[in-house]
């Protein structure tokens, strides 16, 4: 039997692949890891783990079927570790890009509970931004 390790890569079905790479590099930091032009596919860097872009019209992502929106999202969320966690600079960070964010809160993950705060990707999926466990009182 084997045992699991951690999140190895997520994939988001996208509609506007510069705008979505935007956000995860610009705003949240990733980096462009490799990109299969022929695949329809852009892999970010987001720690150990990667974030697949895949255009809904390109080759991989017409696979998926009918693109994701309100009524139709990929996911309910997903969450990225993040240090330091620094919640006042998270908040400034995305109201001067104009990036929807939910409050502070502890929220249970991984690692335990941790401080975390919802942010929202231009096409509406909910991103966790999760600091590391907090010490038990």
């Amino acid at each position: 039997m084997f045992r699991l390790l951690r999140l190895d890569h997520l994939v988001l079905r996208v509609t506007s692949l510069p705008v979505m790479q935007e956000f995860y590099c610009g705003a949240l930091g990733c980096t462009v890891e490799r990109e299969d032009r022929a695949l329809g596919l852009v892999q970010l860097r987001a720690g150990e783990a990667l974030i697949d872009l895949v255009p809904v019209d390109g080759p991989l992502g017409r696979l998926g079927g009918a693109a994701p929106g309100r009524e139709g999202r990929n996911l309910e969320h997903f969450c990225l570790a993040i240090e330091p966690f620094d919640a006042q600079q998270i908040q400034h960070d995305m109201q001067a890009r104009g990036i929807p964010f939910g409050p502070l809160a502890t929220r249970y993950g991984a690692r335990g509970l941790g401080p975390s705060i919802y942010v929202t990707d231009p096409e509406g999926n909910t991103v966790e931004l999760k600091g590391d466990h907090l010490a038990e009182a």
